[in-house]
């Protein structure tokens, strides 16, 4: 039986366009539906824990586990949760449109970018300009290309873009498909909490009314540990231990540069040029100190994994070459600079309310109504990447047959995946609206002290779900600060570890593994890959968490 009721309110609903309230017909989220809130979150997770078994465990296709696990969220949502059909439908349709906009507009113009570099020959170029000063080393290429550029690309585009040219980058220089996209995703994560020129952290004060400026200096407090250690990380997936002993001057001067960049940044300039910043000084450093130290050449085994050098039969690039090389990725850095100093963001921007969705579910654990608005912006991220595809067709004087012809090779790369993004975003959606999402979070939040060492598994989860550092801060954002409140924990502190754990999520969200399968040709085999980044993910998780419970309650000057 469907629980409704009549309620009357007279509010502002955050993030509304419509000013007083006066709401009929809403349905309040029940917090525990099965009578007890324990159970209850145990419910909650099936959904979450269909996906991970369907995908890692029996190496289903991300579509099918993802819509597999759209199904049981939806069964759960009316016949636990009594929440009527009519919302949960919207819900998950609500989601799906917003894949589609902002989500893959951004992936597809930054995708159409990368093949268009492909197709003007400067990605060939790319490659050989990253071969020639990594000196043919895959542990120097690892950092380089996956760390380093896939950093700058995570600060410009973000939303898949860094894994899904990084990769293919990757496999141009001799890795291994697998390896290629596993590289890309365990890198792409010190610079997600920062990625798309700050927009999680600019949303995450959104959604909290915290100081954003005191939200970007916390999460500047935290990366930086993880951003050090994270050459040397990669190093030592690439090539073990011994590799490691070899290599460890570049990879500390690649994560010291960009974790003393990223913590300048973020801490006294703000949000939006964080990454972006830190992936150049971060580059710079390494080519430099790459010209006055050299590591000792790797052996390659018969059984080893690491690629064969490349070459050397190449001709060195020419300046201009290399010019050439960089040319689309300075212009989409350039661009989304621009673009964001202008605010063309919010140009021509258009609040359109969901119908039927708007205000009718009751949020029970912040006691207000749940707004469904969507914000429809013609100048998102994805058109600035396309300007920067027309700017870079213009720059090499493309034939038009040439742009248009990668284009649609874009459009067919992204069908599958596409259809990945759109049902794991209905899914988040479905999750959030239908009260799963603060069953689970409020269930937590009952740790007490001991919540710091589990915040950062609530980014983690939610970045699983979504895919997206913003999303995972606007759907557990307000939850991290109201446990915030009740254990006397700063606020500042757990709704910066939300975006922080959050980083570590992404690498196995399904959203994000789809998205880097596209160039590499593992399309269908994202259970595999799952399955190569899952330590991974939890490791790093568990190292933000320990870095925040030491910052709640002996490093306490650390948060501002």
């Amino acid at each position: 039986m469907h629980l409704l009721t009549t309620l009357q309110f007279s509010l502002v609903a955050p993030g509304s366009p419509v000013g007083v309230l006066n709401l009929a017909w809403v349905w309040p989220q029940p917090l525990a539906p099965a009578h007890n809130l324990g159970i209850s979150a145990l419910v909650a997770a099936l959904p979450l824990a269909v996906v991970l078994i369907l995908m890692g465990g029996l190496r289903k296709s991300g579509a099918f586990s993802a819509a597999v696990g759209l199904a049981t969220a939806f069964l759960l949502a009316l016949l636990v949760w009594g929440m009527p059909a009519e919302l949960a439908l919207l819900s998950g349709a609500f989601g799906f449109v917003y894949a589609l906009w902002p989500i893959l507009w951004i992936v597809f113009a930054a995708l159409w970018l990368y093949n268009l570099s492909v197709d003007t020959r400067t990605f060939d170029l790319l490659r050989r300009w990253m071969a020639e000063h990594a000196s043919g080393d895959p542990r120097i290429q690892a950092i380089l290309v996956a760390f380093c550029f896939g950093a700058l690309l995570e600060g410009t585009a973000g939303f898949g873009a860094p894994v899904a040219v990084a990769g293919f980058l990757l496999l141009g220089l001799g890795f291994t498909a697998r390896r290629a996209v596993t590289l890309a995703l365990i890198a792409n994560t010190a610079p997600v909490a920062f990625g798309g020129l700050g927009i999680p952290i600019v949303a995450l004060a959104g959604v909290t009314g915290l100081d954003q400026m005191k939200l970007s200096a916390m999460v500047g407090r935290q990366l930086p540990f993880l951003s050090l250690i994270l050459p040397a990380y990669l190093v030592w997936v690439v090539a073990g231990r011994k590799g490691l002993k070899e290599t460890w001057p570049v990879a500390l001067v690649g994560g010291g540069s960009f974790a003393l960049a990223q913590f300048g940044s973020s801490n006294y300039w703000g949000p939006y040029a964080t990454d972006i910043v830190a992936a150049m000084f971060s580059t710079v450093c390494v080519v430099w100190f790459l010209r006055i130290w050299q590591p000792a050449p790797p052996l390659r085994a018969a059984n080893a994994t690491t690629p064969e050098r490349p070459p050397s039969g190449e001709a060195r690039l020419t300046v201009s070459e290399s010019l050439a090389a960089w040319a689309p990725w300075m212009l989409l850095a350039g661009v989304m600079v621009g673009w964001t100093y202008f605010r063309l963001f919010t140009i021509a921007q258009k609040a359109i309310i969901f119908p039927h969705l708007h205000n009718a579910v009751f949020i029970t654990l912040y006691q207000k109504p749940y707004a469904a608005v969507f914000q429809f912006q013609p100048l998102a991220a994805g058109t600035a990447a396309l300007t920067a595809t027309i700017l870079t067709a213009l720059l090499f004087r493309t034939r038009p047959q040439v742009v248009a012809k990668s284009g649609v090779r874009t459009l067919r790369q992204l069908r599958m995946p596409g259809l990945t993004v759109g049902l794991i975003v209905s899914l988040a959606y479905l999750y959030n609206y239908s009260g799963m999402a603060y069953t689970l979070g409020a269930t937590l939040a009952g740790l007490g002290k001991l919540f710091p060492l589990v915040s950062a598994y609530l980014g983690w989860i939610a970045c699983f779900l979504s895919g997206s550092d913003t999303a995972s801060n606007l759907l557990f954002g307000n939850l991290q600060v109201a446990a915030g409140h009740q254990i006397g924990v700063s606020p500042v502190l757990l709704a910066a570890t939300n975006s922080s754990g959050a980083v570590a999520g992404k690498m196995i969200s399904p959203q994000n593994i789809a998205v880097g399968v596209t160039t590499v040709g593992l399309v269908g085999h994202e259970g595999d890959v799952l399955r190569s980044t899952f330590g991974h993910s939890l490791l790093m998780a568990l190292l933000i968490s320990l870095i925040a419970f030491a910052q709640a309650y002996w490093l306490g000057w650390m948060i501002p």
